[in-house]
C-alpha cells in the first residue's frame, strides 16, 4: 500500500512540475521568437513528452515554403557527437583503442610533427592540430584548439577500421537510435530540406550548393555534415543518454570532462568527446553547430532527461556570430534556469509530501 502511495505522490509531483514548466517555457521562449524574429524551430522534450514546440518562418524563401515538423536542417558541428560515438563503437568492438596513435591508421599523420597525436586527443581537441598539414599550435595534449580537420581524420579512422564508408556507418547509427529522417550532405536525396541563407528575412541570400557543399574540404561530413530534424535529435538524445547506443562505461568516457574550452560565444565549458559540458549547475551535455546560414544547438539535461533543440536556416553574418547565436544563448539561459528550479522544486515537493505522510 505504501509503495502505491509513493508512486501516486511522485506522479502528482511530476505532473504539477510539468504543467509549471510548460507555462514557463511557452512564455519565455515565445518571447525569444518575437524579440529576435527567429526563423527556425525550437522544441523542448522531457524524455518523449513534448513540453514546448514552435516553428516559425520559411524553409525556402524563394518558394515561401514554411518550416514544419518534417523540415530537415543542416546541424553543423552537432555532427561531431555522432562521429565521436562511431569511434567509441569501434573501440567497443576492439577494432581500435582511443589511446592509439593516429599514425597507426592514417598516412597523413606519419610525420615527425604529428607522430604522437592520439585518437583521444582528436576527440577532445587537445592534439594541437588546426588544419591538416599545418604546424601544430602546441605540443599534443597540452592545450585546447577546436579542429574540424581533427574530426574529419576521426571519420577516416572509422572508415579504415570498419571497412565501410562514413555515410554507411552513420546511417547504421541513425537506425540504431531510431532516427528516421537524418542523412548527410553527401547522400541526401530526400525532400523537406531547409535551404540555408545569409542575411535577414527581408534580404536573404541563398547559400549555394547545399547540402552537397558540406562534404567539401572546407567543412567535411564527420566534422559538420549531418542533416537532421527536431524529432530525430530528440530520438538521438534519448537513445544515446538512455544507454541504447553505447555501453555504460563507454558513455561515461564520452561525457567526462577531459579538456576545457573557452568558447567565444558560449563562454567557459568542459569538453568530453565531441560534446560540450556545463561547468557548474545544472548538468548539461550540449553542442552548438554552425555551417554558413545554419546555426544550431542541441542540449540534454540528464537529471530530468530533457532535450532542448534549436535549429535554424538563416544567419545575418554581417552582424557577427555573437548576434547570430543570441536566440540560442537566450534559450539555453532560460532552460538552464528552469532545470535548476525544477530540480529544487521536485526535491522540496517530495520532502513536503513525505513529511505530511509522517504526521
Amino acid at each position: 500500500m505504501e509503495s502505491i502511495k509513493t508512486v501516486d505522490r511522485n506522479a502528482i509531483v511530476d505532473s504539477t512540475i510539468t504543467a509549471f514548466e510548460k507555462k514557463l517555457l511557452e512564455k519565455q521562449i515565445d518571447s525569444v521568437f518575437s524579440r529576435f524574429n527567429f526563423n527556425g524551430s525550437i522544441a523542448v522534450f522531457k524524455d518523449s513528452t513534448q513540453l514546448y514546440k514552435k516553428e516559425s518562418g520559411l524553409s525556402n524563401f524563394e518558394n515561401k515554403t514554411k518550416i514544419n515538423d518534417s523540415t530537415i536542417f543542416a546541424i553543423g558541428s552537432v555532427s561531431k557527437q555522432f562521429t565521436a560515438v562511431l569511434v567509441l563503437l569501434e573501440m567497443e568492438q576492439n577494432k581500435l583503442n582511443i589511446e592509439d596513435k593516429v599514425s597507426r591508421y592514417l598516412k597523413e599523420f606519419q610525420t615527425k610533427e604529428y607522430e604522437n597525436i592520439t585518437i583521444r586527443q582528436l576527440l577532445n581537441h587537445t592534439s594541437g592540430l588546426n588544419t591538416l598539414g599545418g604546424k601544430l599550435l602546441f605540443k599534443s595534449g597540452s592545450g585546447f584548439f577546436y579542429s574540424n580537420d581533427g574530426f574529419n581524420a576521426l571519420g577516416k579512422i572509422v572508415e579504415k577500421v570498419s571497412g565501410n564508408s562514413y555515410d554507411k556507418n552513420v546511417q547504421e547509427l541513425f537506425k540504431k537510435a531510431g532516427m528516421k529522417n537524418s542523412s548527410t550532405g553527401d547522400v541526401f536525396e530526400g525532400k523537406n530540406f531547409a535551404s540555408a541563407y545569409i542575411g535577414n528575412k527581408k534580404n536573404a541570400e541563398r547559400v549555394p550548393n547545399m547540402p552537397r557543399r558540406l562534404g567539401g574540404k572546407e567543412i567535411g561530413i564527420p566534422a559538420g555534415g549531418i542533416l537532421s530534424t527536431i524529432d530525430d535529435l530528440r530520438r538521438w538524445n534519448n537513445a544515446l543518454y538512455g544507454g541504447k547506443v553505447l555501453k555504460p562505461e563507454t558513455l561515461q568516457k564520452f561525457i567526462s570532462k577531459s579538456s576545457e574550452r573557452h568558447h567565444a560565444i558560449l563562454g567557459k565549458m568542459g569538453y568530453g568527446y565531441g560534446i560540450m559540458l556545463n561547468i557548474g549547475e545544472p548538468t548539461a551535455y550540449f553542442h552548438s553547430g554552425y555551417v554558413m546560414g545554419s546555426p544550431s544547438l542541441n542540449i540534454y539535461y540528464p537529471y530530468t532527461k530533457t532535450s532542448v533543440i534549436i535549429l535554424s536556416n538563416i544567419a545575418d553574418e554581417a552582424k557577427g556570430k555573437a548576434s547570430v547565436f543570441r536566440p540560442h544563448i537566450e534559450v539555453k539561459k532560460i532552460t538552464d534556469a528552469i532545470e535548476n528550479t525544477v530540480i529544487d522544486l521536485r526535491q522540496q515537493m517530495i520532502r513536503t509530501s513525505n513529511n505530511k505522510n509522517e504526521l
